[in-house]
């Protein structure tokens, strides 16, 4: 049975080291925040060049993590949520490098997508020119297959090479991994990137009729298997309310920049605009290890002539706060600016964006923490963490700045840390009071707010002003109510 409390989301090497260190850290210290856990991708290899999500074996746990026995353990007693990366798999899989070295004669072939089989009448300018793609430039690299000059197709890097889903060979191998998965403890499939499968001739190539189909077989294989699914997808708002109605859960990636502009505009009239029509079975976010999508609340491609959340004047004002507020560092890491971009993401550790400020990070918890849906917390947000600019110089990719290495030492120090402190007491609270499996009613007016839970006589109460990020955490007990956190606590 999934919970519905708070799950932290991490790398088990990055935050804990591996996969029993992450259980420790759970049992101990984090004990009573969390009824679950997102492992990002811990397959083999953990670090490649896309942190994970380039498997070459996904059926695999990276012996330098653990074992799937780790991963079994560390689902005792808590959801266990991990990635099906639906879109593709590695250049240096074993499979793709049979079809490299035989071409068309290897019986994978037909698993892996070129320009040709998805146009094998040929592509016009116009067919080339709709393919939707979140990077600059075409989705397809040159490769040779089997002694043949080849465009293969490569919607995020060229050693992520696309899947073809209208294959037996892809669902094959896709089985596969659900069933280690699921046969290793893990009750939670996260699609990822599954919106870019459903590539058809005549379409932009993105969310298409047979992106659905294919969404709604895994939805079966992983309920056949006692699992549920979330489904990644950024685009139009209206995109995620349709999706939601189809799935199990879909991520309420509108939150974090309707949040972040309530709190750092003063204006909470975008925010009341989706809480009115917000789909509730949703995962809520702040951060994550991608970067604060903005395609999610702004007018898109996707959906011609419909308005975003946010008009496009406040998004940009929006872009340019966190620009200011993390002292220019997100700007280093975003867009053109550095490389395995996504131009619908700014790239900053969500404390950066609310300049380091103690009062309106927990704020921004609380309001996650309130909203219906299921909250995963990103480890970096969780330990108020800041832009790691070594990291990015390092590796010249702009999401590392939000992928901090903690050692023992630095999360240690973290947990002592004013901002961290506050959000575990919200968390906890999110996760044992009865109030928070009931209903939820709000009331927003000026830069002031009143967030509700109720489930009969249990209550929880958030009171705030985004002007000056004050808060006041209030909850039913057997003693009657009480004042559970403040803004005070902080600085006390």
């Amino acid at each position: 049975m999934t919970h519905h409390g708070p799950q932290l989301i991490t790398y088990a090497d990055r935050l804990a080291g591996d996969l029993p260190g992450l259980r420790a850290l759970l049992d101990g210290a984090l004990a009573g925040a969390f009824d679950g856990v997102h492992v990002l991708p811990f397959y083999t290899p953990f670090d490649g060049v896309d942190a994970g999500f380039d498997p070459r074996d996904h059926t695999q746990v990276d012996p330098r993590l653990g074992t799937w026995d780790d991963v079994r353990a560390l689902a005792q007693g808590r959801d266990v949520m991990a990635d099906v990366i639906v879109n593709h798999v590695s250049a240096d899989s074993a499979r793709f490098r049979d079809v490299r070295e035989h071409g068309d004669a290897s019986p994978h072939a037909p698993m892996f997508l070129t320009l040709g089989a998805v146009f094998p009448d040929g592509a016009t300018e116009d067919d080339l020119a709709r393919i939707y793609r979140p990077r600059p430039g075409l989705p397809f690299t040159v490769m040779t297959l089997g002694g043949r000059r080849r465009l293969v197709w490569t919607t995020f890097t060229p050693d992520q090479v696309d899947i073809d889903l209208r294959t037996p060979q892809a669902w094959e191998y896709l089985t596969s991994v659900v069933d280690a998965l699921t046969s290793g403890g893990v009750t939670m499939l996260r699609l990822d990137a599954v919106g870019y499968t459903g590539k058809e001739a005549g379409t932009d190539c993105f969310m298409t009729p047979a992106t659905d189909a294919y969404t709604e077989r895994i939805v079966e294989q992983a309920r056949a298997r006692g699992a549920q699914v979330l489904v990644e997808v950024h685009g139009h708002h209206t995109q995620q309310i349709e999706i939601a109605r189809k799935v199990d859960l879909v991520y309420d990636f509108a939150l974090p920049p309707l949040v972040l502009h309530a709190l750092t505009a003063g204006d909470l009239e975008p925010l009341a605009g989706w809480l009115r029509i917000r789909p509730a079975n949703a995962v809520t976010v702040l951060d994550t290890h991608d970067g604060i999508g903005i395609v999610d609340v702004g007018p898109s491609d996707l959906r011609p002539g419909e308005p975003g959340l946010l008009a496009p004047e406040r998004i940009d004002a929006l872009v340019e706060r966190i620009h200011e507020n993390s002292g220019g560092t997100s700007r280093q890491a975003t867009g053109a600016a550095a490389s395995n971009l996504d131009l619908y993401q700014v790239n900053c550790t969500f404390y950066d964006a609310l300049a380091r400020d103690d009062r309106r990070l927990v704020l921004a918890r609380l309001l996650q923490l309130f909203v219906p849906g299921i909250p995963q917390v990103y480890y970096v947000g969780l330990l108020a963490g800041s832009n790691d600019m070594d990291l990015l110089a390092r590796t010249g990719v702009g999401r590392d700045v939000n992928r901090h290495h903690y050692t023992a030492a630095e999360v240690e120090a973290a947990l002592t840390a004013p901002a961290v402190r506050g959000q575990l007491a919200g968390l906890r609270l999110r996760s044992t009071h009865p109030a928070f499996d009931g209903d939820f009613t709000w009331d927003l007016d000026g830069t002031r707010g009143t967030f509700v839970r109720t489930s009969g006589a249990a209550r929880a109460t958030l009171t705030f002003d985004v002007a000056d990020g004050s808060f006041e955490v209030r909850a039913t007990g057997d003693d009657g109510e009480r004042v559970v956190l403040t803004d005070a606590d902080l600085t006390a």
